[in-house]
Formats: structure tokens, C-alpha cells, sequence
């Protein structure tokens, strides 16, 4: 549990890093300097906030990049609205690092069951920031050393003004709000600082009234079931990549010999519908734009996904000209399983059929912890340099025998 949380933590960092670069990242760290006055230094900017502030700001910097671990049955994701709380709280409580993994472990364990008891209970489809500020708040008050009865209320405090958004509206229509995680993640980090401060807020309903969901605690471990990106695109699309690229690979293709691509797939990955994404925020929600970068490219990367990337003639004849259906198979399987199946047609009129394929990176077939790695290195080097990466690394790896102040120096200074 320890070494792969870990690598979940470095993995979050290394988004963080790349997503500190984006539109949405600068506005909401300016925005929390200017309005959520504090002590902490956010992440990746140095400049000071409230714990709120630090939260929002680092929730909405990690989700500006959509490349973050993820977990099947909530069709969301745990560490992006959690692990600000968590650093906020470790920050402020000058918590050891073997301190901060606990919490984190228990933040997974926690996030992965108040998400199931939500999507259990809830007729809609939340974002991530719900249930995830209520993990959020639980981590924090471990941290912060609260009560039993303070934490109650902290949870239940969290769960009432976490953000109960709605997921399939910003599908579609993307923008920078995203999953909800940095709402979540402030409401998560202000629940545990009222209810320290005697503000009332029991019970929590998805934590007291869904005892199913939380029957398995101790015996299941989720944070060994959380999925990995290897592209910063919605989960959803990855399928229809791997996809794409299977037909590159066997083929020895390029793209100028393929008229169009169709994919057969889930409803929901139908719905990201951006064909000609005009902001990196379009692009991380669409299926279509994303199998044309692979299909150009070989690869989907951050930086395929944003400014002049955008424009690409090439990419864009291919997304356009994309076909989608929808398969009962697929959705029958989802959210559980998500799978799509590939069809390229040539130019010259040959078809070439595919295989329904799922993404890279399930728990059931995990990256390794090298893949992880190198893919943090992919992210965090372009932005901060070899040296800040690698010690970035140790430090994460080093959490269990050392206090946090390097660490700690390492995330906040600014880029």
C-alpha cells in the first residue's frame, strides 16, 4: 500500500507540474492570492493562501490536465480533490512524512467508498469535488488531530457544501471547470477548519447510511485498484487511442493513407464530442480530436493537446471526419470495463477492421513502477528541470523516515 501510494503521489505531482502551465492553472492562482489570504505556499507558485485557498488552487491545477489516476466504479477520480487537502493539512499540522502516507492511504480507501455510496444513493451523475470532498475533509481531520465528534461533523460538513455538479452538462460543454476536484477540495479543507472551530454538520448520509459501501474496510484495498493515464485525455477517449494506435503500429501507417476513422464504443465516450477543440480544456474532452493526434503523432501528449496543437490541418481532416456508433457490448460492460473497437478506411478503399480493445493502465494489467516514473519524468521536466524532477522523486520515495520541510520546498516553489 505504501509504495503504491507513492507512486499515485508522485504521479498526481507530475500533472501538477505540467497543468501548473495552463490558462486554468493561472487564473485560479491568482485568484486565491487575491482572495484567500493565508499562510501556506501553494503548489508549484509560492505564493501564500489560506488552506482553502491552497486547496482550490491545487485541486483545479491537477484537474487542468486531465492525466490523473482514476477509479472505474465512480467514474472519477480520488486523488485530485484529496491530496490538496492532504498536503494543505500536513502543511499547516507540520506533519511527519510517514504521516501524510497514512493519510493518503486512508484518503483513497476512504475517497473509493463515500464515491460508491454517492453513485448508490444519487440519481445524477457528480463530479469527482462531491464525494471528494468529503474524503478530503476526513484526511484533513486525521491530520489535524480532531475528535471523533469534530470529525463527524467535519465529514458532514463537507458533504452538505461539497459541489454536487453535474458531470454529463460538462461533458458537453467543456470548459475549465473540469471535475470538480479544486470546489471539492476547498470545501473538504474549510469543513475541517469549522468544525475545529465548533460549526456543526452530522451526519454525513453517504457515510452513515450506506453501510454496504463500507463493509469491506481493512479487507479491500482500493488504492490498488485505481487505473493510471498514459495520455492527458479523458479516460473515456483512451480506448478509442489504443485503438488508433494498434491499426499505426500492425499497418506501418501514416496518417496522409487514411480517409477516416470510426470507432464503436460506450455511450458516454459517443457524448465527448469536441471535433475541433479551441482550448486544451476542449481537447481533454473529446474522443475524436485525441485518435487523430494518435493517428498523426503515434502519441498523445500534453503538449499535443494545447496552443498552436490545437490547429493542426492534418489532425483536423481526421477529427472532423470521424464516425462513432454505439455498442450495446460496451455499454453493458461500462463503467466497470471500458471498451471500444477501431475501424480505419483507407484511401485506396481497403478497411481495415479492429478488435475491441480497453485502455493502457487498468489495475487488472497496472503500468509498472517504472512506466509511472518515467512517465513523471515526461511531465515534470519539461517545467522544472532534471534536477527539481529527480529530487522530487526522492523525496516521495523517502516519505516514511524524513519531516516534510524539503518536500515540501520542492512542490511550492514557484515554476
Amino acid at each position: 500500500m505504501r509504495a503504491q501510494v507513492k507512486l499515485s503521489l508522485l504521479d498526481t505531482l507530475g500533472v501538477a507540474i505540467a497543468g501548473r502551465q495552463s490558462r486554468a492553472a493561472q487564473i485560479i492562482c491568482d485568484f486565491a492570492d487575491a482572495n484567500h489570504a493565508g499562510a501556506l505556499p501553494m503548489l508549484f507558485d509560492g505564493r501564500r493562501a489560506s488552506p482553502a485557498g491552497f486547496a482550490l488552487a491545487a485541486g483545479i491545477t491537477i484537474d487542468s490536465l486531465d492525466a490523473h489516476d482514476g477509479f472505474n466504479p465512480s467514474k472519477g477520480h480520488i486523488a485530485a480533490p484529496m491530496m490538496p487537502v492532504a498536503l494543505a493539512a500536513a502543511y499547516q499540522q507540520g506533519s511527519t512524512g510517514d504521516a501524510l502516507l497514512q493519510a493518503l492511504i486512508l484518503g483513497y480507501e476512504f475517497g473509493a467508498r463515500a464515491a460508491i455510496a454517492q453513485h448508490s444513493t444519487a440519481p445524477d451523475y457528480h463530479t469527482s469535488g462531491s464525494w471528494g470532498a468529503v474524503a478530503g475533509a476526513r484526511v484533513a481531520a486525521r491530520l489535524a488531530g480532531l475528535s471523533p465528534t469534530q470529525t463527524r461533523h467535519a465529514v458532514g460538513i463537507a458533504e452538505y457544501y461539497g459541489p454536487r455538479s453535474q458531470m454529463m452538462r460538462l461533458i458537453d460543454h467543456p470548459s475549465m471547470l473540469k471535475d470538480g476536484a479544486g470546489w471539492g477540495a476547498m470545501a473538504g479543507a474549510s469543513a475541517v477548519g469549522l468544525a475545529q472551530a465548533g460549526f456543526t454538520g452530522a451526519p454525513a448520509l453517504i457515510v452513515e447510511q450506506v453501510p454496504e459501501a463500507w463493509a469491506d474496510l481493512g479487507e479491500r484495498w482500493y488504492a490498488l485498484e485505481q487505473y493510471y493515464k498514459p495520455y492527458p485525455v479523458c479516460r473515456w477517449a483512451q480506448a478509442p487511442i489504443e485503438g488508433v494506435l494498434a491499426h499505426r503500429h500492425a499497418h506501418d501507417l501514416t496518417s496522409d493513407q487514411v480517409e477516416r476513422i470510426e470507432v464503436t464504443t460506450f455511450h458516454e465516450s459517443i457524448r465527448l464530442a469536441m471535433r475541433e477543440p479551441q482550448a486544451t480544456d476542449e481537447a481533454q474532452y473529446s474522443t475524436s480530436f485525441p485518435c487523430a493526434v494518435a493517428l498523426v503523432r503515434g502519441d498523445v501528449t500534453p503538449a499535443d493537446i494545447a496552443d498552436d496543437a490545437l490547429f493542426d490541418p492534418e489532425i483536423l481532416r481526421l477529427s472532423r471526419s470521424l464516425v462513432m456508433r454505439e455498442s450495446d457490448h460496451a455499454d453493458a460492460a461500462f463503467p466497470l470495463r471500458r471498451y471500444a473497437k477501431v475501424d480505419l478506411v483507407l484511401k485506396d478503399g481497403r478497411r481495415l477492421e479492429g478488435d475491441y480493445v480497453e485502455p493502457r493502465w487498468d489495475h487488472t494489467a497496472p503500468p509498472t513502477p517504472a512506466e509511472l516514473r518515467e512517465k513523471f519524468h515526461q511531465y515534470a521536466v519539461p517545467v522544472v528541470g532534471a534536477p527539481r524532477a529527480a529530487a522530487i522523486e526522492a523525496a516521495v520515495d523517502g516519505l516514511e523516515n524524513s519531516g516534510l520541510a524539503v518536500f515540501f520546498d520542492l512542490i511550492t516553489a514557484p515554476i
